[in-house]
């Protein structure tokens, strides 16, 4: 089986996430992909939005859509509140599915920064990687990092699709009472809706540490 790995906020989950998962999936044959939303990035700042609990929800009504998408609770929050970090989320993954083949996929931004991240070469050594960029647009080589070849042969560039969706905005919008029927599932939509999310202050929090 060939599985990937879809980590993010998905604070909320929207189309441009769906259409680039189904992307992923038609163009490398995937069988499974599994969206993961993080309990702490440690690169990202912290916003007022979801709960880790309600994001999940949103996402698992999102996959319906797809018997390709399910939800997963790989990168779950820590109990001691301390980061979610990649390379831990995907030796989970490993250890899911030992014996299939395994991806992550990740947006060009963030692979541009892979060198920053916890571990890096280990895990290019733990999935095959599908980084989403523009149309058009060359894969580029992580800041500070110098690739060997076999590591490059486990990097795969996706740029059949671009759904330009800012999720600072959408939640801008959803916060002066708009449904966004445009950028989110109807089911997403509906759980919004139903939990008056995103009706408080969207301003940024705390700011957390590099891994």
């Amino acid at each position: 089986m060939r599985v990937a790995l879809f980590g993010g906020s998905f604070d909320p989950p929207h189309r441009g996430h769906m259409a680039l998962a189904r992307a992923a999936a038609d163009t490398f044959a995937l069988d499974l992909v599994l969206f993961a939303p993080a309990g702490r990035q440690p690169l990202k700042k912290a916003v007022t939005g979801a709960s880790y609990l309600q994001r999940l929800a949103m996402v698992s009504l999102a996959c319906e859509e797809d018997s390709t998408f399910a939800a997963s609770e790989l990168d779950a929050p820590h109990a001691n509140g301390q980061p979610n970090y990649t390379v831990d989320t995907l030796t989970r993954l490993q250890q899911l599915f030992p014996n299939d083949q395994r991806f992550n996929l990740a947006g060009a931004d963030s692979f541009a920064t892979l060198g920053r991240w916890r571990e890096p070469a280990r895990m290019l050594h733990l999935a095959e990687w599908i980084v989403v960029s523009r149309p058009g647009f060359p894969l580029v080589e992580p800041e500070g990092m110098f690739l060997s070849e076999q590591q490059r042969r486990r990097i795969h560039l996706l740029d059949s699709v671009h759904e330009d969706v800012a999720a600072t905005s959408l939640r801008e919008r959803l916060h002066l009472g708009d449904s966004c029927i445009d950028l989110l599932p109807p089911r997403v939509s509906n759980y919004i809706e139903q939990q008056s999310l995103y009706q408080t202050s969207l301003g940024p929090a705390s700011i957390h540490p590099l891994p």
